[in-house]
């Protein structure tokens, strides 16, 4: 049976929308800086609405992508008097566009982020 077959709840469907538009934002703040923020702070604004649904860990990967993402940052341009710096913020913006990809596509194929096995 595909998960395309079920149909999804009233609940799941906005969950769904409200993880896109995180998504969304996430992605172009990649290149514009403020979306990043309007990104998370929708995911974290939307969390508590998306219990229950199947794509609830959507939600705290979006959020989580932020922390890690500003965390890592903020070490790579105090570091980026050295090389190593560079490096870091280049990794962390690699990490970040794999991460929202996958979360993007696992979530517009019905999926949640994290497999229950």
């Amino acid at each position: 049976m595909n998960l395309d077959d079920i149909p999804m709840s009233p609940h799941d469907d906005q969950a769904k929308r409200d993880a896109l538009i995180g998504y969304v934002f996430m992605l172009l703040g990649l290149f514009t800086g403020i979306f990043w923020i309007i990104g998370a702070v929708w995911a974290m604004a939307k969390t508590r609405d998306a219990q229950g649904s199947i794509f609830y860990d959507h939600f705290r990967n979006i959020t989580g992508i932020f922390w890690w993402g500003l965390g890592i940052s903020l070490i790579g341009f105090v570091l980026a008097i050295f090389f190593i710096g560079y490096l870091l913020l280049l990794g962390i913006w690699i990490w970040s566009i794999v991460k929202l990809v996958k979360g993007i596509l696992r979530l517009t194929n019905n999926l949640p982020y994290h497999d229950a096995t």
